[in-house]
């Protein structure tokens, strides 16, 4: 039957999880083999178990059986258990069958055939556990010795198929019981008792195998937890190293970027002035000596923050909104020609996060003028009130003659958009209409 071949049964099926790195709880021949199979679904340590390879996966593909995995220490004590009770319910049931004066010979021959048969189907509960218990509902309508393998039937439905095939089944059985007894009362028994105790027996075994299988389920769903607890950790871990990442490249960018272009700036004049007076080349010398130990020192800096893993409290303040004179009177000092219009009212209430959010803004903007637009003079405008928030503006005309070939993948500006959405702003930058280029950043400033 098509009912035979679900595998709708989550203890029976491997879960489409990644496996764990934890251990195995506990000795695997104490489990049973399906549970081993949800727990552990890995067909290299269980031998045609359902993947079609060796002999037990031909002989199933011969047979059209559905592959099982082979049976633990446990499982075969389970299921000796289960064939010794099934022989026992049928002894005893023969015995009263023989000493009933009322059933005839050949009936009580056919009975005890049946019965023997059924007992020996039991061996079959796993591969085929809905075709047994149809099985044993036919045969119990005829033989009274196989109802002990009809309770083992329909333990074994109820643990390895779902709910719908249990009442099915279950349900047809308690239906037949009342004409069963009617048409073969028990000679020990009241018609009522008969059939009481029968559908009690029914529901018990019903009953322990849906605990059984509940068991199983949960077994396999806190092992799926643990896998999914442990992927997601792993994922975790992935994506606070890749953050590590983007912060090391963006501190390094915004901070060494305007240290590296002062000496290109500077070397450049040496190379392309070799015979400028020793009063400017030693001028230039100084500022790329001074450039390289500030480089130096902020590469530092940046390392040791990175270390104690807090890049806001640990080494040397970060550079705020005060700081932006000395970046102004810097790059003026390295050949810069900068306007700066600074019209903000109490510069000094504004918040250390947004006033550390503008610096990088205009340092990142007068680093982008320096290589891409030299001798061009920047205009740096900061307006802003406590309520009103704070205006960054940088733009440089076009350059007034050729612009040497420099190295670059706009990921400065893309870094300042990301400091300016994480501080609750925004930013635009693009090309003007004169052939110019303009970086504007909105800030908040609270009241």
């Amino acid at each position: 039957m098509r009912g035979d071949r679900s595998t709708s049964d989550p203890a029976a099926v491997p879960a489409a999880v990644p496996e764990p790195t934890t251990a195995f709880p506990g000795p695997r021949w104490l489990f049973p083999s399906a549970v081993l199979e949800g727990l552990d679904p890995d067909p290299v340590s269980h031998p045609g178990s359902g993947s079609g390879s060796g002999s037990v996966g031909r002989r199933a593909r011969w047979f059209g059986a559905p592959a099982q995995p082979r049976r633990t220490a446990r499982d075969w004590v389970v299921d000796f258990t289960c064939f010794l009770l099934a022989v026992l319910v049928g002894v005893l049931s023969a015995v009263a069958l023989a000493d009933d004066p009322n059933t005839p010979h050949a009936v009580a021959a056919v009975d005890q055939w049946v019965g023997a048969l059924a007992c020996a189907a039991v061996w079959l509960r796993r591969r085929r556990p809905l075709g047994l218990a149809v099985a044993m509902l036919a045969a119990g309508l005829v033989s009274v010795t196989a109802g002990g393998a009809g309770l083992v039937a329909l333990f074994s439905l109820a643990v390895h198929r779902p709910f719908r095939y249990v009442g099915l089944v279950s349900g047809a059985s308690v239906v037949v019981v009342p004409f069963f007894y009617w048409l073969r009362p028990d000679p020990d028994l009241p018609y009522l008792a008969a059939v009481f105790l029968s559908v009690l027996l029914t529901a018990t075994a019903v009953g322990w195998g849906m605990f059984v299988r509940s068991k199983r389920q949960l077994m396999v769903s806190l092992r799926d937890r643990l896998r999914r607890a442990e992927t997601e950790a792993s994922l975790r871990a992935e994506q606070a190293q890749r953050l590590a990442r983007e912060a090391i490249a963006r501190e390094m960018h915004d901070v060494l970027a305007h240290r590296l272009t002062l000496l290109s700036v500077h070397a450049g004049a040496l190379e392309f002035r070799p015979d400028a007076p020793r009063e400017e080349v030693a001028r230039a010398a100084g500022v790329i000596r001074e450039s390289a130990h500030d480089a130096l020192q902020d590469l530092r800096e940046i390392i040791g923050v990175l270390r104690a893993g807090d890049p806001e409290e640990a080494g040397r303040p970060q550079p705020t909104l005060a700081a932006l004179d000395l970046l102004v009177t810097e790059s003026r000092e390295a050949g810069m020609k900068i306007a700066l219009e600074n019209r903000v009212t109490a510069p000094a209430a504004v918040p250390a996060s947004i006033g550390r959010t503008a610096y990088r803004i205009v340092q990142e903007g007068l680093t982008n003028a320096r290589k891409h637009a030299p001798g061009a003079e920047v205009t740096v405008s900061l307006t802003g009130a406590p309520g009103d928030g704070l205006t960054v503006s940088v733009r440089n005309p076009a350059p007034p003659g050729e612009v040497p070939d420099v190295p670059g993948s706009g990921q400065g500006l893309i870094g300042l958009t990301e400091r300016a959405t994480l501080a609750g702003g925004r930013l635009e930058h693009g090309a003007e209409p004169d052939g110019g280029f303009a970086v504007r950043a909105r800030l908040p400033w609270d009241a």
